[in-house]
């Protein structure tokens, strides 16, 4: 069974600050209804940070993002935020295997007036991803990839996406940190989230090394990796 991995910031108190004085007063209404419809769902905890949202939103506008790519949506906290951050033309290709949890998140997404911007698609990432390359046209298409999905294949999303991102645009990987667990002795860490923990650490070996991109492994949320690709 997962349980939440602990929040990067050691002093609660803190995280509460920064949230109450920065993040929540300027947190749209219709994220902040997705957030509290999503609290009771039981893997709540795989949402997006609403500090982390912030910030996705900001380097979006900051880019002047218009066709995006989002590999796992749950209940659509992060796509929403995406959604609302860019044009009104813009579009979000977002790939998920569970409808059900998107469907939670949709009315939200719909009061929004945003449902316009998104296509949702059913199934596992990879195909989508080599269908999409299958299309020349597609390579260099997109101006912003997010990824929070399954993080054994990270680094096989980050292959693909590299092609279909255009240089200069941007890539994020979600919970890169994994509640600090990290930089943890083996014997410390939850045993639910050893294997896991594993691959997130080969992630961010490879892609420390990927002359492709600039990086920055943010300690924001669970830990972001915000990657430009370069060529």
């Amino acid at each position: 069974m997962m349980i939440p991995n602990a929040p990067l910031l050691q002093s609660k108190d803190l995280h509460e600050y920064i949230l109450r004085t920065s993040v929540y007063p300027r947190e749209p209404a219709s994220l902040k209804e997705l957030r509290d419809a999503t609290a009771t769902h039981p893997r709540y905890f795989f949402a997006l940070d609403p500090d982390a949202s912030q910030l996705l939103a900001m380097l979006l506008k900051l880019i002047n993002a218009k066709k995006t790519i989002e590999i796992g949506v749950l209940t659509g906290y992060s796509l929403l935020t995406t959604a609302l951050a860019i044009p009104n033309d813009g579009k979000i290709t977002a790939i998920d295997l569970d409808r059900e949890t998107y469907e939670i998140g949709l009315p939200f997404i719909q009061k929004a007036g945003v449902e316009h911007k998104i296509n949702f698609i059913q199934s596992p990432a990879l195909p989508i991803l080599n269908e999409l390359l299958q299309d020349e046209e597609n390579e260099g298409s997109f101006d912003f990839a997010f990824v929070d999905a399954d993080k054994n294949n990270y680094w096989n999303y980050h292959e693909k996406l590299m092609k279909l991102v255009r240089p200069g645009g941007l890539l994020i990987y979600d919970n890169t940190l994994w509640g600090g667990t990290v930089c943890w002795p083996e014997e410390a860490v939850h045993e639910s989230k050893r294997e896991l923990r594993k691959h997130v650490m080969e992630f961010n070996r490879l892609i420390s090394a990927d002359h492709r991109i600039e990086l920055v492994l943010a300690s924001i949320g669970d830990g972001m990796s915000v990657c430009r690709r370069i060529f």
